[in-house]
């Protein structure tokens, strides 16, 4: 992974579990046949794919709290 991503990211999403687990589902979609949400997405990894969306702005994470749905274990 591209350290400089990661800190854009990380400016983004500054806790790091949050990024950990929204970076991880991101590469699972990915792996699945997601479309990557970036242009410029030829030649890096998935992790780095991930990170660059996040940085972008293209992933957001929602916390279920606020939603009202309960969260699982």
């Amino acid at each position: 992974m591209n350290p400089l991503l990661i800190e854009q990211a990380a400016a983004i999403i500054p806790n790091k579990q949050v990024l950990i687990n929204a970076v991880s589902k991101r590469v699972r979609q990915l792996m699945a046949g997601s479309r990557p949400l970036i242009e410029d997405s030829f030649r890096k990894g998935l992790a780095d794919i991930a990170l660059s969306e996040i940085a972008a702005g293209k992933i957001q994470v929602i916390d279920r709290e606020i939603l009202g749905e309960e969260l699982f274990a």
